[in-house]
């Protein structure tokens, strides 16, 4: 029997800790497994593209415990009522190949994602930022606040978005979330949004190269937490962003972000920091007061490795229902695999229809 979580498992494990909470339980989670980058046989993860979306595989393992992520990625979803965004992971034990846990990671996705955020921007971000602009009010939007709120003390978010509607919807949940001392501005445009914040924010759905963020936009000492690019064909910064004099670009794992992320625009050999090398200590994230910092944010296996551990451990941590399925056989004899079939009820024979 194989542990699962669902999506109303996460929901009550969630519910009992509180969305920021969680999210910076699941950011130390997330930190202590980049501080063991050597640990971990990495790769870009392996995707199938489509004219209207993607499919990804995204595994890690550290050598005793292996993880993978199905994801896919369909902006066009949402005008038919579906998600932009699903996905489900497995962890398992490396020494028998067993799986130890298939759990839901649509909903986890959008929380690793935010902590995943904050915890880069713990480092990239001016001390003290108070102001983020927000670009982009859909799926990861309320997440992506919480996250900040919480763990850097934004006291401001300044909201756009092109769909009227998904600001509305961010509005509603973010008064319904009562965040003290949040104050909630909407913005009439981009350009409008980002004068003045400390950090930006972009994670918008569109797969194609748009221009959310234009060189002129970007202030002198700005954090630029580019979320919503992450294929090949989609980013969100103008690439003279990125090669500014004082810019500071820091990805996960660079040769993903070489194919997906906001450096697929420049040259091969453009200076990047990969953030296990930040977080350690290796390497500086943001030197001075005007350096910006740019977090090129594709999303990477090891995080979902992190939070499929952490969500196994309280889940068993905490009570509830611990739902098991049956998707690994329990064998007298494993070697004995038929054995399965000849101990199985018989089934009721259709009857055999007349040949005319």
């Amino acid at each position: 029997m194989v542990d699962f979580i669902g999506i109303e498992r996460v929901q009550q494990l969630v519910a009992r800790r509180g969305p920021a909470r969680f999210m910076e339980e699941l950011a130390g989670e997330i930190e202590a497994d980049f501080l063991r980058w050597g640990e971990f046989d990495k790769s870009a993860r392996h995707a199938t593209h489509s004219p209207v979306g993607v499919i990804e595989l995204m595994p890690a393992c550290d050598g005793r415990l292996y993880s993978f992520k199905y994801v896919n990625g369909h902006p066009k979803n949402t005008a038919v009522g579906l998600l932009t965004v699903t996905a489900f992971g497995v962890l398992a034990d490396v020494e028998t190949g067993y799986p130890l846990l298939l759990s839901e990671l649509t909903l986890t996705t959008a929380l690793r994602t935010a902590a995943t955020s904050a915890l880069a921007a713990r480092r990239l971000a001016r001390p003290n930022s108070g102001v983020m602009a927000l670009i982009g009010n859909g799926a990861q939007s309320e997440f992506q606040t919480i996250a900040f709120h919480h763990m850097l003390g934004i006291r401001e978010v300044r909201l756009y978005d092109t769909d009227p509607a998904a600001t509305d919807k961010l509005e509603r949940n973010l008064a319904g979330a009562r965040l003290n001392g949040l104050r909630v501005v909407r913005c009439a445009s981009t350009a409008a949004a980002v004068q003045g914040a400390d950090i930006v924010t972009t994670v918008t759905a569109d797969k194609r190269n748009a221009v959310i963020l234009t060189p002129q936009m970007v202030a002198p000492g700005m954090h630029l937490n580019a979320v919503g690019g992450d294929c090949p064909g989609k980013t969100e910064l103008h690439p003279d962003i990125l090669r500014r004099p004082e810019a500071r670009v820091v990805v996960e794992f660079e040769p993903q972000s070489r194919i997906e992320g906001e450096i697929q625009q420049l040259e091969a050999g453009f200076p990047v920091t990969e953030l296990a090398a930040v977080l350690a200590g290796r390497a500086p994230g943001r030197v001075g007061e005007r350096d910006v910092t740019i977090f090129d944010s594709v999303g990477f296996a090891l995080e979902d490795f992190a939070s499929l551990r952490y969500l196994r451990r309280i889940h068993h941590e905490q009570h509830g229902a611990h739902r098991q399925i049956d998707i690994v056989p329990d064998l007298e004899d494993p070697k004995d695999l038929f054995a399965l079939l000849a101990a199985a009820p018989a089934a009721t024979a259709a009857p055999a229809r007349a040949l005319a």
